[in-house]
């Protein structure tokens, strides 16, 4: 015999339930500010570390090579100064936004940045979007018939994707689609002559996005379609479902109100994990596509060993892998409450 739950109580549940998912939230943020640090400090003497001079570099950028030129580049820029007195200057400038000037480019890093993030967060948005939503389809689709050839098919496919490195994919798409096909455009973001109306230019970086957008949502439909097909198995063969249906729910109910919000957990895990992954490929199609992101600038700069943009974009990726990371936690944590109260994922 069912038993009703005073509103009172129920009321002072929920309660508790919130307080605790706020403390939980607000401890992870502290978490990400301390992880920030770290990785900063971490990337700082890193750089640091590495052999070579960056008074050469600057120098031979101007012109000067002297000894007694070296020692003055040496005394403006600070390089003379112990490394702690260094890396005190360098947080002090990030607390202010301030990421120094290039060597190289002869420009603020900040704003150099600024012109470069733009073409990677849509390359790296549309790539992973698209293999997020294809991938986690793909995989609930084929858990609800094991046997059928959907099923193999993601199999096959997510096999196929993770043996498959991103740099040869890239160059095969290039080959197919570009060079023997001419479907879409080679490289680059935009063709030389491009239209001054808007639609004509959105229509021109489409074509151009096509491509490096393909070779990177590939190789998350693979690891998204497993995944996914993997936990929504293992829903499908829990009690409560098995009870769901002895309740004579409609299958649409089962699947997509009961089912589908556990199995997409372990997806939401991966979304937040594999941004750290996702930069590095980004970096290999950028080059391959010639493609005008922060994977090319930060290959350049440490060619030419531009330290202030080796740290700018190393701590501009470090921000977002860290906030993507904090998104997914919360995320979980909204979709769980069991997650706020136990204080992480089980």
């Amino acid at each position: 015999m069912s038993q009703t739950v005073p509103p009172k109580i129920r009321l002072k549940g929920r309660r508790s339930m919130a307080l605790a998912r706020s403390r939980s939230i607000a401890s992870r943020i502290g978490q990400a500010v301390l992880l920030l640090l770290a990785v900063v400090i971490f990337n700082f003497v890193l750089i640091h570390l590495a052999p070579g001079d960056p008074a050469t570099v600057i120098a031979g950028e101007s012109g000067g090579t002297t000894p007694e030129q070296l020692e003055a580049i040496r005394e403006a820029y600070g390089l003379n100064d112990p490394i702690l007195v260094q890396l005190w200057h360098y947080l002090v400038k990030i607390v202010h936004f301030d990421l120094g000037y290039s060597f190289y480019f002869g420009q603020d890093v900040t704003a150099l940045i600024g012109e470069r993030l733009y073409p990677t967060v849509l390359l790296a948005g549309t790539g992973m979007t698209v293999g997020l939503i294809i991938g986690t389809l793909l995989g609930v689709v084929a858990a609800i018939k094991p046997q059928g050839i959907l099923s193999y098919f993601v199999t096959v496919l997510a096999l196929v994707g993770f043996a498959a490195p991103v740099f040869w994919t890239s160059v095969l798409l290039l080959l197919a689609l570009s060079i023997a096909l001419p479907i879409f455009p080679v490289q680059g973001m935009n063709s030389i002559i491009v239209s001054p109306h808007v639609l004509p230019q959105m229509w021109d970086t489409a074509m151009h996005l096509v491509l490096p957008a393909t070779a990177l949502a590939l190789i998350y439909v693979a690891l998204y379609s497993r995944t996914a097909r993997t936990s929504m198995l293992e829903v499908l063969d829990s009690d409560y479902i098995r009870t769901a249906w002895a309740k004579g729910l409609g299958g649409k109910v089962v699947i997509f109100k009961h089912a589908l919000r556990n199995a997409v957990l372990p997806v939401v895990t991966l979304l937040g994990l594999h941004v750290g992954a996702l930069l590095s490929s980004v970096v290999l199609i950028e080059v391959v596509f010639n493609w005008p992101g922060l994977g090319s600038l930060l290959l350049e700069s440490i060619l030419r060993r531009d330290t202030p943009v080796i740290l700018g974009i190393l701590l501009a990726s470090s921000v977002l892998v860290i906030i993507a990371n904090l998104v997914t936690d919360v995320a979980y944590r909204i979709i769980d409450p069991r997650i706020a109260v136990s204080g992480g994922p089980q």
